[in-house]
């Protein structure tokens, strides 16, 4: 999936047209900004209990990441299109030491070490233009959810996948060549996600990001 977008979107930058309007726009883009995350792992007892117990954090990151997209205009003020992230973005590792259960009462204590990646994060959007240069926009986004863990009871965590919903604004400035370039502030919420490795569940339970995005572009 990753090297046939990439490869259709540098393919249409690369191509030439001295005929018709093709109401094409294809370009690459740079987003800075910062996500905030909830987390929680439910782990039952050691008794055996059906009540387990749940840990949560939160945390605050910075994040940063290249896109590529293509887009369709649909008369004067519409536009559909897709924007695709070529890169993973990993979250940092974490490392816990907890008891396990080895017989009817005896404990060991294990070492878990646990990281996220996000892969093929896609926005499938439309803008509205509500003049020459201002904008909004709006979509859906999903992405992968890999687990990258080492876990010391020899468990293991599932991959899983997630959807957003995209809301943005922005300001576009074209060129007499067809060059154009973008500003844009984009938000993004996430639904919830979790993952299951014996009786330990870790649940995303909140994820939203707010980035701001410049973006290089040519119209065909």
């Amino acid at each position: 999936m990753k090297k046939i977008l990439t490869t259709l979107i540098f393919s249409a930058f690369l191509a030439t047209s001295a005929s018709a309007d093709l109401g094409v726009n294809v370009g690459i883009s740079g987003q800075v900004g910062i996500a905030a995350a909830t987390g929680t792992e439910s782990q039952a007892n050691n008794a055996g209990e059906n009540t387990p117990s749940v840990s949560k954090d939160s945390e605050i990151a910075a994040l940063g990441f290249t896109s590529v997209f293509i887009e369709k205009t649909l008369g004067d003020r519409f536009s559909v299109g897709i924007d695709y992230v070529p890169s993973s973005l990993a979250s940092e590792s974490t490392t816990e030491q907890k008891s396990d259960l080895t017989g009817a009462t005896a404990q060991a204590t294990v070492t878990n070490t646990m990281k996220i990646e996000f892969d093929d994060l896609t926005t499938y959007y439309a803008a509205f233009n509500v003049n020459e240069n201002f904008y909004l926009k709006a979509g859906i986004a999903t992405v992968d959810i890999l687990t990258k863990e080492n876990l010391g009871t020899g468990g293991s965590y599932s991959d899983t996948d997630t959807d957003a919903m995209v809301l943005g604004f922005g300001y576009n400035k074209t060129f007499d060549n067809t060059l154009f370039v973008r500003f844009e502030s984009i938000y993004m919420d996430f639904d919830s996600a979790s993952v299951t490795s014996g009786d330990n569940t870790v649940s995303l339970t909140a994820l939203d990001t707010v980035t701001g995005k410049l973006t290089v572009g040519k119209s065909f």
